[in-house]
């Protein structure tokens, strides 16, 4: 857990190039459970939803990825944010496994299930949280690989116990920088960290401890700040780069283009604003595996 290396001195991993959504056939805000959600139960459209998850999994296709598609599942209406339920990994051997989550909140508990289902079909070695493990795990939402590198960010404080990446690294050798969460907004760190490519990250600094900060630009060459309004508001820092060159992040988070662009990078706009009523965009919306 110590943060006290070097990153060129962690083992290399190719970047993922499957893609997994979950289709948004039963998408729709009927409880509230983080900040975001307030004031739009019963809100959602379900066939502008179904515009914008369309525009999402287009977006990849056309950027050379593999998607392959879940079905959503009846009562099951946050299942679309399929970054949630679990952390597929490789290990520097070429292994591959899977991490099952324990979700935090009662409606989300069933999804995993159908995710325990998917990666044994398709040969990963899945396993759960340990029994004897308490507290809470949120899979990809709170634990973020580092672009090529055998590194996991992970995130804690709301819908993650810091206890899992102990065991993580304790049980299963992933190397791990834990990552404190202040601000209910940013209620998992997928909504206020991105990680680009292996020398930079984009982020939010107001949902950080002051160490936390240290660590990130400790261990990121570069680092671009969001402004409040589109991390908070338009979740910019929500974004996705799938191959550190495209940045796919909320339309209208101009700000935060502008900081891309002059990095190098390339925006991609796109309208998830149905799916943010619920407290998610583009990262939370698909899951990156190998």
């Amino acid at each position: 857990m110590s943060a006290d290396f070097s990153i060129d001195a962690l083992p290399p991993i190719p970047r993922p190039g499957r893609v997994l959504l979950t289709s948004p056939d039963h998408f729709r805000v009927e409880y509230v459970i983080n900040p975001h959600m307030a004031g739009n139960v019963g809100d959602v459209d379900p066939s502008i939803a179904r515009r914008q998850w369309d525009a999402l999994k287009d977006t990849y296709e056309r950027l050379g990825m593999e998607v392959n598609v879940l079905a959503g599942i009846p009562d099951l209406p946050d299942m679309v944010f399929c970054a949630n339920q679990s952390l597929p990994y490789q290990t520097p051997g070429g292994e591959l496994g899977v991490v099952l989550s324990r979700m935090h909140a009662a409606q989300r508990k069933p999804e995993v299930e159908h995710y325990e289902r998917f990666f044994g079909s398709v040969g990963y070695e899945v396993q759960g949280l340990d029994p004897d493990l308490p507290g809470d795990f949120e899979g990809m939402g709170d634990a973020i690989w580092h672009p090529g590198r055998y590194l996991l960010w992970g995130g804690y404080g709301y819908r993650t116990d810091r206890q899992v990446y102990e065991r993580f690294a304790e049980k299963l050798g992933f190397p791990v920088i834990a990552l404190e969460l202040t601000d209910p907004d940013f209620y998992h760190l997928d909504t206020c960290l991105c990680p680009i490519d292996e020398e930079t990250a984009l982020y939010y600094p107001g949902a950080f401890t002051d160490e936390g900060i240290a660590a990130i630009k400790a261990h990121f060459r570069r680092t671009i700040e969001a402004p409040e309004d589109d991390a908070r508001e338009r979740f910019a820092c929500n974004a996705h780069s799938p191959d550190g060159e495209h940045v796919l992040i909320q339309a209208g988070s101009a700000t935060t283009n502008d900081l891309l662009r002059a990095g190098g990078y390339e925006p991609v706009e796109l309208d998830t604003s149905e799916f943010l009523k619920s407290g998610g965009s583009v990262f939370c919306m698909k899951l990156m595996y190998w």
